[in-house]
């Protein structure tokens, strides 16, 4: 491969768009008492808190920001062969620690889309809310949250399949271990030189962000 095609490009490429991954566990109290059901929270606070300095930024740039929060029903008809692997039954409707974290909770005039599957494209109808608001293939896709080895690695890929550009901030995200993460994280800037990113570098992009189409929101209300 040559330096030309090696060289990083701009943090933020075109227009963008923040899709934040299953930030869960209902409150900090109730993640650092009880977890997540089911699964790893190893370093999920810090990603909390370090995640909340890049959604206010967004917010204050007007980026759009979607949500994403795994639901399953509680007869575990929708989980198909997730609990095949490692996990255990999570993200159970009726549950408190599946709500996403009151501390970064979406506001309003932002989406929140549920999912059933590791993929935020899948089945989710992502690629229309992105149409919506004019962020298209060619653009960017920030993500943060978790886990950094299972649903961001995969929509990160998918993304990327898609033809957008890809930006995971590296302190803004949790996997389901240390070395997991870290593995996650080189798999992803494998795919595209320049998708593993830090947060100051984010924030400095962020700041000096200007969008190169008109990002009016689309006609969509967040779900309850």
């Amino acid at each position: 491969m040559t330096e030309a095609v090696k060289r990083r490009k701009k943090l933020i490429e075109g227009n963008v768009a923040l899709i934040v991954v299953d930030i869960q566990g209902g409150s900090v109290k109730l993640l650092e008492e009880h977890g997540l059901t089911g699964l790893s929270t190893e370093g999920w606070v810090e990603m909390m808190r370090e995640s909340k300095k890049l959604i206010e930024a967004c917010r204050k740039a007007d980026i759009p920001i979607i949500w994403f929060q795994e639901f399953h029903r509680k007869n575990l008809v929708d989980f198909g062969r997730e609990t095949d692997g490692a996990e255990a039954i999570h993200s159970l409707e009726g549950d408190p620690t599946n709500a996403i974290i009151d501390e970064v909770a979406p506001h309003e005039g932002e989406y929140t889309i549920r999912k059933t599957r590791y993929n935020c494209f899948m089945g989710t109808g992502l690629e229309f809310w992105l149409n919506g608001v004019n962020v298209l293939p060619g653009d960017t896709l920030i993500f943060c949250g978790g886990m950094t080895n299972v649903c961001v690695h995969y929509s990160a890929a998918e993304a990327h399949q898609r033809d957008y550009h890809i930006r995971v901030v590296e302190e803004c995200v949790a996997g389901s271990s240390r070395s997991a993460h870290e593995a996650a994280l080189e798999q992803i800037e494998y795919l595209q030189t320049g998708a593993r990113t830090k947060l100051a570098d984010m924030l400095e992009a962020i700041r000096e962000y200007k969008p190169v189409r008109a990002q009016k929101p689309g006609n969509f209300s967040g779900l309850t």
